[in-house]
């Protein structure tokens, strides 16, 4: 698959060698998260709201109730989708060099409502399927009202680029005698155990499909 020709509002101006326009890198990073934050205009103002979302081949997908002011407000207009890892801190021997680690996608595009019930209920599927591979048939079926009740917005992964930074600091050379420590300080996000609710009796299913994906997230 060819990479994504850089547009105007995707090229990278700064730090241009951190900028990644392939599938693959593009992709990873997107599916390494669970929160993105969608930025449009409501009432004249700019807003960003972070929500969950999934991706599908291709397409990001994102939802919320049908009386969601923002799902109403950027139905068919201009959004940009933000998904951000921060990997680590990386600590220089001057103020000015300290940075950090991360990997980011920003993407453009114009958001459209999933329409027919029938493709909501499969979107909604990818959803859970994403977050909990195989629960989704363990669950009773969705009713016609929560589908009534719910809204799916998406936006083709088409006008999208990457930034990822890695490694140590990056010190002037006349610093690199200074006695203080440099380097990074990884971070990482990880599961803990599950918590049940007070009613419940039965245990989770504890599938390598279920266990693998909460565990690698991030």
């Amino acid at each position: 698959m060819p990479d994504l020709a850089p547009s105007r509002r995707t090229q990278a101006k700064r730090l241009h060698e951190r900028a990644r326009y392939d599938h693959e890198a593009i992709r990873a990073i997107l599916d390494a998260g669970l929160i993105c934050h969608v930025g449009y205009v409501f009432e004249g103002h700019p807003v960003v709201t972070p929500t969950i979302y999934w991706r599908e081949d291709d397409i990001l997908y994102w939802h919320g109730s049908s009386a969601s002011r923002m799902l109403r407000a950027v139905e068919n207009a201009e959004v940009c989708v933000t998904v951000s890892h921060l990997d680590g801190l990386v600590l220089a021997r001057s103020a000015f060099h300290h940075s950090a680690n991360y990997r980011s996608v920003m993407l453009f595009g114009r958001a459209r409502l999933v329409e027919s019930s029938a493709e909501k209920l499969d979107r909604l599927k990818g959803l859970i399927e994403s977050l909990y591979p195989g629960r989704w048939d363990m669950l009773r079926p969705t009713s016609d009202l929560e589908l009534k009740a719910t809204r799916v917005m998406w936006i083709p992964i088409e006008e999208a680029s990457a930034k990822v930074r890695t490694g140590g600091p990056n010190d002037d050379a006349e610093d690199m005698d200074a006695t203080v420590w440099a380097g990074t300080v990884p971070l990482q996000i990880g599961a803990g155990a599950p918590e049940p609710d007070y009613l419940t009796t039965v245990a989770l299913p504890q599938t390598p499909a279920i266990t693998k994906r909460l565990l690698t997230r991030g």
